[in-house]
């Protein structure tokens, strides 16, 4: 009787708590670090549709970001642009900055928040189409023009400074969060999550047609992370990944190819090159820089098989060497090969150059060990007088033999030439 009584007081006290009292809606924060690729757009994409499915309060996309591909970033702006809760962007933590898609992305957002110490800016578009010329600064124009336009209607729709946000973009400037304050090109700058969590409670926010006010105080922050898959794509689409793969990949192949039978390098090499394909498929790769690092491959092949002296070698390393400078069709910094994995790399394929060359020369020089060839300068016995002909025994083998001089049962000769299954011999002089 005791526990039902209890039961029963229990139930009356959670009928008569108002519903408030109990935070059933969630604060979901998105962590995002480095370059937007596919696989980072994916991962906020579908956080933003989930949080929308379950109706949360808000989400926080908390960010530092160094640059990425347009594409991605305007599947992100989408997304936030389409969400039916707000989306709050926060640069953070100290040091961190929202560079190139990341201010797209910050102004894009509902809410627009910075922490002290952290920047914002720098957004020149440098993924430009096009080369020298007329036409390609023609090409490269219209390229800026569309950015400035997109980032003012971003700006605009927010009612952030719109006019900013466009010399941003042709004037290639960035600011601190103290400055961004002051341009009104964020809303907020906060020390942390938790008080950009206190300074957004009851704050009215425009959602599409409609103002929401936001009451996050109480509520449960829940942070969101990548899953195992969409964290490995993120690796393998960073630029050096990508880059390591292939090289690693061409490597396996020409060793494979050079000394067939090997098997390890040649699976290794071909399951590098897949991965390495899906990455070039989310990155900036220019055809041209592919195409002659794939031959200077080739070319370092084919110097083990022709007699050029070096110059194929010579040539396949400086095809991979202009191919690697030219692969990524990008100037953004986020999605250049970094020095540190590019010089070893060249300076790993001008070894490799300079072994095929000394690998060549050597098997050149080489007489063959087998078959008829290798018979020639071979010491053997005379079995049977040559007078001019008779029999030799070479390497265990009796052959049919002639000399021009007579040479007598048990004098040593060397093989002078093959013809057919007849040998030609010499005395060896002591």
């Amino acid at each position: 009787m005791a526990i039902l009584n209890r039961l029963l007081i229990t139930l009356l006290l959670v009928s008569v708590c108002p519903l408030n009292a109990i935070a059933l809606d969630k604060i979901i924060v998105i962590k995002v670090n480095g370059a937007i690729n596919s696989a980072v757009a994916e991962f906020v994409t579908h956080e933003i549709r989930n949080a929308n499915t379950s109706s949360e309060e808000l989400i926080v996309i908390q960010m530092d970001i160094l640059g990425g591909l347009d594409t991605s970033m305007r599947k992100i702006i989408k997304a936030i642009q389409s969400s039916k809760i707000p989306v709050a962007s926060f640069v953070s933590p100290l040091g961190s900055s929202a560079v190139s898609s990341g201010i797209f992305i910050t102004i894009a957002s509902h809410v627009a928040a910075m922490e002290p110490g952290t920047s914002i800016g720098m957004t020149h578009p440098l993924n430009l189409i096009g080369g020298e010329g007329e036409q390609g600064k023609l090409t490269k124009e219209k390229v800026v023009n569309d950015a400035s336009a997109y980032i003012r209607s971003l700006a605009e729709e927010r009612g952030r400074n719109s006019h900013w946000a466009e010399l941003s973009v042709r004037n290639n400037v960035s600011v601190s969060a103290e400055e961004a304050l002051r341009l009104n090109v964020i809303d907020l700058m906060v020390a942390n999550l938790d008080s950009l969590v206190l300074a957004l409670d009851k704050r009215e926010v425009k959602l599409m047609e409609r103002i929401v006010t936001l009451n996050t105080a109480d509520k449960n922050i829940i942070f969101r992370e990548m899953g195992a898959r969409q964290k490995i794509l993120d690796i393998i689409s960073q630029p050096d990944v990508a880059y390591i793969l292939m090289m690693l990949g061409l490597v396996g192949l020409f060793l494979e190819l050079s000394s067939p039978g090997l098997i390890l390098p040649g699976v290794v090499g071909s399951f590098s090159l897949i991965l390495s394909f899906y990455a070039m498929q989310t990155l900036p790769i220019s055809s041209a820089g592919f195409l002659l690092v794939v031959l200077g491959v080739i070319l370092l092949i084919a110097e083990l098989n022709v007699m050029s002296y070096g110059l194929l070698s010579i040539g396949g390393a400086a095809s991979i060497c202009l191919g690697s400078i030219m692969l990524i069709d990008s100037d953004d910094p986020a999605m250049q090969i970094s020095k540190i994995v590019l010089y070893p790399i060249l300076g790993m394929t001008f070894f490799i150059s300079a072994g095929s060359i000394y690998l060549a020369t050597k098997s050149r020089q080489l007489r063959s060990l087998t078959g008829m060839e290798g018979l020639v300068g071979e010491i053997g016995v005379v079995k049977l007088t040559l007078n001019p002909q008779g029999l030799v025994l070479v390497h265990g083998e009796v052959w049919n033999a002639e000399s021009d001089t007579l040479i007598a049962d048990g004098e040593n000769v060397v093989v002078e030439a093959v013809e057919g299954l007849k040998i030609k011999v010499r005395k060896v002089v002591d």
